[in-house]
């Protein structure tokens, strides 16, 4: 964000803390727990790896398109917080587009499982608990009326639905 060509932060101390460890380390780690085939018929069959030994698993082409998405989402999220809550650096728009941030990670983490272990599940719900658990604690930065407010609840919905479409 930035104003008269000044930047602001919109996410400051506490919630970069968290976002950085809380509210994505445990959904992300988890990810390693995950396993498309069973491990006796990845030793059996070798060659479904091939791609993986010649370096096609990350080519130009899948990182881009990561980060295609991630311009997307970033701009969908913040683009359409600023203009549903109406102002730019306001408690408001830290509450929507932080939860919107939230939710949008959990979900693309659930959307990438393709085996699903109960150290996932529990990873993720517990890391959504843990957020709602927070939110009360940081009233600094997001105004609690409002975060109760069905007002809220409809933004952060059209805002994650709009930003989770590719």
């Amino acid at each position: 964000i930035a104003a008269h060509f000044e930047p602001n932060a919109l996410y400051r101390d506490w919630l970069l803390v968290g976002y950085a460890t809380v509210y994505t380390m445990a959904p992300v780690f988890s990810l390693v727990l995950d396993k498309d085939v069973d491990e006796g018929l990845a030793n059996l069959y070798p060659e479904l790896y091939k791609e993986l030994t010649n370096g096609q698993s990350l080519s130009y082409r899948t990182f881009f398109v990561w980060v295609a998405v991630s311009i997307y989402q970033g701009s969908i999220i913040q683009g359409l917080s600023q203009i549903l809550v109406g102002s730019v650096d306001s408690p408001q728009m830290v509450s929507v587009s932080f939860t919107v941030l939230v939710i949008n990670e959990l979900i693309m983490v659930a959307c990438e499982i393709v085996t699903w272990h109960r150290i996932m599940i529990a990873s993720l719900l517990g890391t959504m608990a843990i957020y709602i658990g927070s939110v009360p604690l940081l009233g600094g930065y997001f105004d609690l009326a409002y975060v109760w407010s069905w007002g809220f609840a409809w933004r952060v919905a059209s805002i994650s639905a709009i930003s989770l479409i590719p």
